[in-house]
């Protein structure tokens, strides 16, 4: 059974390659996933050089300028020569490099170019951090920023955000029901208008619709109550409303297959990994009921279409329960396909694993329906003894 450990840029560049390498070879592994680009974050680092390091939304490698000349949006800057020698370590322990890369969040871009980032309902563009698939420009730099990573030599390209994102306001003193929620975080630019038009749906109509209902209920009326699935969501929102989330599957199945192919060209596989088992438990450890694969339409993905596409899939299984770790596989490999590669994403510590049985009991489950892979998410963020633990769990389990 593969797997892997998934590791910061900050990690290598504060404790140094050599020395997180031997350390994570040490927990019987068979790879790293080093995150080569990622989003703006600020962490709680236990064994950092900083107990709380502040991430920047950077590309950590110097990406081929022939790729992106002539391009809009370019890879932000980061730490440029935190990658050098790794390959060839990685190597030397007989260990795999997998190039973690966040594609559609990334708050400067948005910052710097405000149109390639969603508009919801209102007309407004309150999420600087999303660039909608939708956009061409972000399309081009999705495609180009798979390419340079391709390039690294490594194994894979584990791609996160590659697919429209959930609202996330920091701050909401109004009760918004999911389904509101939801609507709320639709994106209604022009290009996602155009496409959808394209398909036959009234955009429009279906804007006008939200902005209604989710104006409505910030004037004060109830909420609605209720998980969000397409019945209660066509009663609710009507059937242009739904027609229209429908229409985001294609804008989210093309992209990826574009990236998966440019990725496949540069000899790497992608590894497409959707961010709905977070939106359920990345907080607690305790997804709420429907699987995430059943869910993952509302962020605009087709696992259906997306199986006949791509060669593997990462699932987010962030829950304290063995039981939903293998029904959330499960549920994935009835969606893309016996034959596709599942590799469940497990965090080997809090909020999901309180012990070693715990961490044993959701590997032997992720195994059990299928998982091919297991990696661990994340070096940088869990204490040493939680690490400690993954080996023992590697080795009970399989």
């Amino acid at each position: 059974m593969d797997s892997s450990v998934y590791v910061f840029a900050e990690d290598l560049r504060g404790e140094g390659v050599e020395r997180v390498l031997d350390r994570i070879s040490g927990y019987g592994v068979a790879g790293v996933t080093v995150g080569v680009a990622h989003h703006a974050a600020r962490d709680v680092t236990p064994h950092g050089l900083s107990r709380l390091t502040v991430r920047h939304d950077a590309a950590h490698f110097t990406p081929p300028a022939e790729l992106f000349d002539g391009r809009r949006l370019w890879p932000v800057p980061g730490h440029a020569a935190v990658l050098d020698g790794l390959r060839e370590a990685c190597a030397k322990r007989a260990m795999k490099l997998h190039g973690w890369t966040v594609f559609l969040r990334n708050a400067t871009l948005g910052a710097e170019h405000p149109d390639v980032t969603v508009r919801d309902c209102f007309g407004d563009r309150g999420s600087p951090a999303d660039l909608c698939p939708a956009h061409p420009d972000v399309r081009e730099y999705a495609v180009a920023l798979a390419r340079a990573v391709a390039r690294l030599g490594v194994e894979s390209v584990p791609a996160e955000a590659l697919h429209f994102q959930p609202l996330a306001a920091e701050r909401s003193f109004v009760p918004l029901g999911p389904m509101d929620a939801y609507l709320f975080g639709l994106c209604f630019c022009d290009y996602c208008l155009r496409r959808a038009a394209d398909l036959g749906v009234d955009a429009e109509m279906a804007r006008e619709e939200c902005a209604r209902i989710v104006g409505r209920v910030l004037d004060g009326d109830p909420p609605a109550q209720g998980e969000v699935t397409r019945a209660a969501l066509t009663a609710y929102a009507g059937p242009d409303v739904v027609a229209y989330a429908r229409a985001r599957s294609e804008t989210v199945t093309t992209l990826v297959s574009e990236v998966a192919s440019a990725v496949a060209e540069e000899g790497s596989k992608l590894v497409f990994i959707d961010s709905t088992g977070a939106v359920k438990g990345y907080a607690d450890g305790l997804p709420t009921p429907g699987l995430a694969a059943h869910d993952a339409w509302q962020l605009g993905i087709d696992l259906v279409a997306l199986g006949d596409l791509v060669p593997a899939f990462g699932v987010l299984a962030y829950a304290r329960d063995a039981a939903r770790v293998a029904d959330d596989v499960g549920a994935y490999l009835r969606s893309v396909g016996k034959d596709r590669e599942v590799r469940a994403v497990l965090r080997p510590g809090h909020p999901d694993s309180d012990s070693l049985d715990r961490l044993v009991a959701k590997v032997r489950a992720a195994k059990a329906a299928g998982a091919l892979a297991v990696d661990f998410y994340a070096y940088g963020l869990a204490p040493h003894p939680v690490l400690d633990r993954i080996p023992a769990a590697l080795a009970e389990a399989l």
